[in-house]
């Protein structure tokens, strides 16, 4: 139990969590040891416990920058809708601008952000329709919509 705590405490740098992932840590290894077999037992419970820390680490910092996106992405759609009292010119330049940028997309942004915002199909339609892997279509929206920022701001 101190080794695989040690472990916790150096990636989690968090007392609790700690405590909380050695608990996690040996819930799973009962599990795991009556399926398969361990040579070293010392060598195999560190690997697991760095592996579980990681995993943990990695799914934290995903939530954060998902948290993250989402509050910039709701920043981006603002700065992208046009005012009533805009003129027919302007909304007639930003509208080809708009074009031009999406031009410029990769392939895949494109694809995924016209179904998206203007066929407005949900991800599971486009994941149907496009054959990309969820994950795929959440990132070629989230980047397309970025690169459009960049691009409609430069011009």
């Amino acid at each position: 139990m101190h080794l695989v705590f040690g472990v916790c405490l150096k990636y989690l740098k968090n007392r609790e969590e700690s405590q909380d992932a050695v608990m996690q840590i040996f819930e799973k290894i009962v599990v795991s040891i009556a399926t398969g077999e361990v040579d070293n037992f010392k060598s195999w419970l560190y690997v697991v416990s760095k592996n579980h820390c990681l995993m943990k680490l990695r799914s934290s910092r995903h939530k954060q920058e998902s948290r993250q996106e989402d509050n910039s992405a709701a920043h981006v759609e603002n700065t992208l809708i046009l005012h009533h009292d805009d003129s027919e010119e302007v909304m007639e330049s930003n509208l080809s601008k708009l074009d031009e940028c999406l031009e410029k997309l990769k392939t895949e942004q494109k694809i995924c952000v016209q179904l998206f915002y203007l066929e407005k199909k949900s991800y599971v339609e486009i994941v149907n329709q496009t054959k990309f892997d969820l994950k795929k279509v959440k990132s070629y929206i989230q980047n397309g919509k970025r690169n459009l920022k960049l691009c409609m701001e430069s011009k």
